[in-house]
């Protein structure tokens, strides 16, 4: 009887461990999509900024005063 207790017992324990692997291997494989599109964005306006020379708003000054 205590055989079929060790072989469940290191069953569940490999059970365990296999999904963590994958759980790991899943937040591994997001990482990397999410690194490359950060590199595809890389020269978007919304990370890199709007040149002040085309930047249709920017402040303009107060004619006024």
């Amino acid at each position: 009887m205590s055989s079929k207790v060790a072989i469940s017992s290191d069953t569940g324990q490999a059970r365990r461990a296999v999904e963590q692997l994958q759980m790991e291997a899943g937040i591994n494989r997001v990482a990397a999509d999410l690194l490359q599109f950060c590199m595809e964005q890389a020269k978007s306006p919304f990370l890199v900024g709007i040149p002040a020379t085309t930047n249709p708003f920017k402040e303009k000054p107060c004619a006024i005063l």
